[in-house]
């Protein structure tokens, strides 16, 4: 098959940032500026279309033509962009970002070329932004510019000519990259996910704006007049910066603070030592610092014509599992509500009754954010059904590691945190119940559940919240030795992983654990190979000495930490994690291909969750959705997969 590399320069007086590619593209004054082109690995052609230069007939047929793959870094854009005018299928595409992202590199051309060490003249032009703020977006209409408000060609015909090197410099960083990833290619499967993902993205989910419109108004109001309280209760000018807050804590506390962020207010609200005016100030200031109205103005700006939003997730956007980012709105990140009677306070946020709100509900703010879920509902004569995977991470866990007492419970009553706290303290479980003393002992196996799979320690219960669950630190190294004692096995994979992974990067020998777990590495990379088939990248791996004067893998990637492009060490924790959550992911992915093909609409997902549409009075329903969900793919046999949901006209954490 030939290769067709492609680049576009558009102009939208949408913004892409805050509104998403699919706003922007729908804008009506969007225009295709420069279209770029390489055939195979030849010389790169720029078309002038701001300027009226047609695209040449043949590469547009090659658009539509299945013995053509065509090439983007980041293709959602290019296929979105000239599906206007063209009719070019998502199958027929290869995306040198998911490519890039799948093999462990950074997402962005800039950063990729970067980390993979391309010589300056394959490297992308570090004057791009300047030059797309320039031609591509609105500009501000001056005296100076006569009142325009859009850059065109003729406006600088210098610029515009950089602009022009500027587009076919970055086919050619792009078709570098594609050269020097040939080599690991992107699995078929993986290439079925991403075309399943764009659909989901395209087609998009409704939003309840009259909710939204609601939110926002009665945010409005509420921080309006919390603004004036706390004006009032400090006398300053703008009790709402930062500096001028500050100071006046520090005055009235006599505390020297660091800053007022939002780890340092909760810790001066939970001080014990009475109430008073600093109390009562921070406290409003929490509230006006609740990210609600920042999720609510997310989906007014990147809500399209049609009431939906479109483009809510990037595929392997965890490139280190290949796990999906939220973008835009980060529905990975939604706040959980708790409350009852969600329909009501839809109604009242609707209405735009803030007094009867906080007369039912008390905290407004607290219930607009717990209502942001709810802002995700169906179509018009549809309904949701929404199913999650039960306890995940801890089934392919015990699975991977053969943790057979975990296993047995994941096959029955599935109360993994009274199993584990029955293991760890030796009471039968049926004692951890309600009512019974013994049930306090179900905290600790929860707590212990959720830090400690991973190689953690007491600084990871710490971070679980076991302080605030009323247990001490002198007793957290206890619970840590329980626990790793009643799962010796879950231990010993730990331990595994890691000296394969090191005896990998150091002699090139290639090892294998049950499950279809394997390491081999070639010149640069350490591969991790999975249950599935699909690998895991480590690049230009090395032993390093760890803190604790052990030998230990290291490996080049983007540091959580520093969010920088560095040599990062990992350990067999780690490694684990890894494994498990990219385990879980493809059970994810091969959950979803089983939903898409029995007629399901995924409108998006969340972790280990699906949200389906279903016409009303479909026979497709909650059972069969979880039946599909739960059809264990082949390299899958013996893991005891679950899965709960409901069924209803608005989203919400069940």
């Amino acid at each position: 098959m030939r290769t067709l590399h492609i680049d576009l320069e558009t102009y939208s007086s949408v913004d892409i940032k805050k509104a998403g590619l699919y706003k922007y593209v729908q804008s009506p004054d969007f225009q295709i500026l420069l279209f770029a082109y390489a055939l195979d690995q030849g010389p790169v052609e720029v078309i002038d279309c701001a300027c009226g230069e047609p695209i040449p007939e043949g590469i547009a047929a090659m658009l539509g033509d299945p013995e053509v793959t065509k090439v983007a870094h980041n293709a959602a854009f290019e296929i979105y962009c000239l599906n206007r005018r063209f009719h070019s299928p998502v199958c027929q595409w290869h995306c040198t970002m998911v490519h890039a992202l799948y093999c462990g590199f950074p997402a962005s051309l800039d950063a990729a070329g970067r980390a993979m060490g391309l010589p300056e003249d394959r490297r992308k032009m570090g004057v791009g932004k300047q030059l797309i703020r320039y031609f591509c977006t609105p500009c501000v209409p001056t005296m100076r510019n006569g009142g325009r408000t859009r850059n065109l060609p003729h406006h600088d015909r210098a610029k515009w000519q950089l602009f022009k090197d500027y587009c076919r410099q970055d086919v050619v960083t792009e078709m570098e990259i594609y050269r020097r990833l040939a080599g690991h290619p992107v699995p078929e499967q993986e290439r079925q996910y991403w075309i399943l993902d764009q659909h989901i993205n395209m087609a998009g989910v409704r939003v309840d704006m009259e909710l939204v419109a609601g939110a926002l108004q009665m945010h409005g109001r509420i921080s309006d007049e919390l603004s004036e309280k706390a004006k009032a209760l400090t006398g300053l000018d703008n009790p709402n910066s930062v500096a001028q807050l500050k100071g006046w804590v520090e005055e009235n506390s006599g505390l020297e603070l660091e800053s007022l962020d939002k780890a340092t207010v909760a810790e001066l609200l939970a001080d014990k030592d009475g109430e008073g005016l600093v109390k009562e100030v921070l406290r409003i200031r929490k509230e006006l610092g609740k990210t609600s109205v920042k999720k609510y103005k997310a989906m007014r700006a990147c809500v399209c014509g049609d009431g939906r939003i479109r483009g809510l997730l990037q595929f392997y956007g965890a490139s280190r599992t290949g796990r999906f980012a939220g973008r835009l709105v980060q529905v990975q990140n939604l706040p959980r509500n708790y409350i009852e009677g969600l329909d009501t306070a839809r109604g009242l946020v609707k209405a735009g009754q803030p007094d009867a709100v906080r007369a039912v509900y008390g905290d407004v703010p607290d219930l607009l954010s717990q209502l942001i879920r709810t802002a995700f509902i169906p179509g018009e004569g549809c309904r949701f059904i929404v199913a999650d995977f039960s306890a995940i991470e801890a089934r392919v866990l015990a699975w991977l590691a053969g943790e057979e007492w975990r296993l047995d419970v994941f096959r029955t009553h599935g109360r993994i945190y009274e199993a584990s706290a029955s293991a760890m303290f030796g009471v039968p479980i049926e004692k951890i119940r309600k009512g019974n003393p013994e049930y306090a002992l179900r905290g600790k196996g929860k707590v212990a559940e959720l830090a400690l799979g991973y190689q953690g320690g007491a600084r990871a219960l710490v971070s679980m919240g076991a302080l605030s669950m009323g247990l001490s630190e002198e007793e957290l190294p206890d619970i840590v030795r329980r626990w790793r004692k009643s799962n010796q096995r879950i231990q010993d994979f730990w331990y595994a992983v890691e000296s394969n992974a090191i005896d990998t990067v150091r002699y090139g020998t290639v090892h294998a654990l049950p499950k279809g777990i394997g390491f081999h590495r070639d010149r640069d990379y350490l591969f991790i190979r999975l249950p599935s088939g699909r690998e895991l990248f480590y690049y230009r791996p090395e032993i390093v000495t760890n803190a604790y004067g052990r030998s230990a893998v290291g490996f080049h990637g983007t540091s959580q930490a520093t969010k920088r492009w560095e040599l990062t060490e990992t350990y067999g924790g780690k490694l684990t994690e890894n494994i498990v959550q990219a385990v879980a992911r493809d059970l994810l992915c091969s959950a979803m291909t089983n939903l898409h093909r029995a007629g399901y609409a995924i409108r998006f997902h969340i972790h280990d969750e699906v949200i389906l549409e279903a016409p009303e009075g479909s026979a497709m329903g909650l059972g069969e959705a979880i039946r599909l969900m739960c059809a264990l793919p082949g390299w899958a046999e013996g893991l005891p997969l679950d899965a709960a949901g409901f069924e209803g006209h608005y989203y919400r954490k069940d």
